[in-house]
């Protein structure tokens, strides 16, 4: 079977907040660049999972906006279409931007093509080229038509699970090897809820019929202090409550039946919803997620791992290019979730080289797979944390092509110059 090959300057791997927000800073940056996406729509998470961008906002009673650049404009699309509207905080998590994943999808079309990137959807890279210094030369891509390879002078991992960086053989740290993989969760939407009698019910007291359903034997529920909330569309509701627990998301058999798992789970708290909480009962499951959220898997070990002693200081760097004040969200194996916070409207730096691999060249990642600690990541994960490590990545990848260089040479100052100028908001 015949290969073909794409030439590109940049190719980003996975779209998901992180990949097209990459995408777009690349192409804008002034490079020839190649998305690639294994499912056959954009947005990775932000539209397969979840409706809520967070981490645009501190949390507090005073909440301090550190997100900005692309991700503003994802916003302000969202926004003219009357597809979004800003959540207060009530779980834990700060201020969210709730939106309609469907309009979502529309809106990381538009701004990737906008920009000048190519899109290529159902595109699975399974093999990467190194040349003799290490450095990826090209990735090997399956797609319907059979097997391509995309030549490129950066590569982009915004896989989520670093699967570039496996392959090329760079350091990575397997959280569920390590015993502390953040649990999966498969969200689900409810219609027919009556929203204002829903709302009337605290979360404690939701909490508290959960932990006494759960203890009649009548009902299986893992969490028992899950979120629903409401969204753009009248009477139709986002869960998030349920727990799929210690499983290694980048091992298929693990994976698959963590899919399978989730949606039984989905069904059993759409049916305690309806059975024991005001304003559910008439509701009925519409969707569940197409894919199950992961919030944790493989992370690089990078040229610095960021802590969580850094996110708790409030850490800056000389060479950070995003900010983030979101708490540690630990979402373990028990049936709570652990919450640590930074101090009132604190942030630290996500520096660039927490977003470099070791011992290989050409790489650079953005997302939940870059280099960091399980407490530290479990803060700097959020969708918003992500766009910004997007443009960082996406912008610092396109100038490290038009200086001849690798990202790892690239001069920091130069990066975060040009992300300023370009609106995102990387600190003094």
């Amino acid at each position: 079977m015949s290969t073909y090959v794409h030439d590109v300057d940049v190719a980003v791997v996975g779209s998901g907040a992180a990949g097209s927000t990459a995408a777009i800073a690349a192409a804008r940056t002034g490079a020839h660049t190649l998305l690639l996406e294994r499912h056959g729509f954009l947005g990775g998470t932000s539209t397969a999972v979840l409706d809520t961008f967070y981490a645009f906002f501190t949390p507090g009673e005073r909440p301090r906006k550190v997100v900005s650049g692309i991700p503003d404009e994802v916003v302000a699309a969202l926004r003219a279409e009357g597809a979004c509207f800003e959540r207060p905080n009530t779980y834990g998590a700060g201020t969210g931007i709730t939106y309609d994943p469907e309009t979502l999808k529309r809106v990381w079309e538009r701004l990737v093509v906008d920009a000048g990137a190519a899109v290529l959807l159902h595109a699975v890279v399974h093999g990467v080229e190194l040349d003799r210094d290490r450095r990826v030369s090209a990735l090997r891509v399956w797609t319907r038509g059979g097997e391509r390879r995309v030549r490129a002078q950066v590569v982009v991992d915004a896989s989520g699970d670093a699967d570039v960086c496996s392959l090329a053989g760079a350091a990575t740290e397997n959280a569920a090897a390590q015993g502390v993989a953040q649990s999966l969760s498969t969200v689900f939407r409810l219609a027919n809820v009556d929203v204002v009698r829903a709302e009337s019910v605290p979360k404690r007291e939701l909490w508290r019929l959960m932990a006494e359903a759960a203890a009649s034997g009548r009902y299986a529920l893992p969490r028992l202090e899950g979120s629903w909330h409401r969204t753009p569309h009248e009477g139709v509701v986002m869960c998030l409550m349920t727990r799929v627990r210690d499983v290694d998301a980048t091992d298929p058999e693990q994976l698959t039946a963590a899919e399978l798992e989730g949606r039984r789970q989905c069904a059993e708290y759409a049916r305690f919803l309806r059975e024991r909480v005001p304003g559910f009962e008439r509701a009925a499951l519409v969707s569940t997620s197409p894919a199950i959220g992961i919030r944790e898997s493989r992370r690089i070990v990078g040229d610095y791992v960021l802590t969580a002693g850094d996110v708790l200081a409030a850490r800056s760097f000389p060479d950070q290019v995003a900010r983030c004040g979101a708490p540690i969200e630990e979402h373990h194996a028990g049936t709570d979730t652990r919450w640590v916070y930074l101090e009132p409207g604190a942030t630290y730096g996500i520096p660039w080289r927490s977003l470099l691999p070791r011992d290989v060249e050409g790489v650079v990642v953005a997302g939940r797979c870059l280099s960091a600690t399980h407490d530290a990541h479990a803060s700097a994960r959020s969708m918003a944390t992500c766009m910004a490590m997007g443009q960082a990545a996406g912008t610092g990848a396109a100038l490290a092509v038009a200086g001849g260089c690798v990202p790892r040479r690239l001069d920091p100052a130069r990066l975060r110059e040009r992300l300023r100028a370009d609106g995102a908001d990387v600190g003094a």
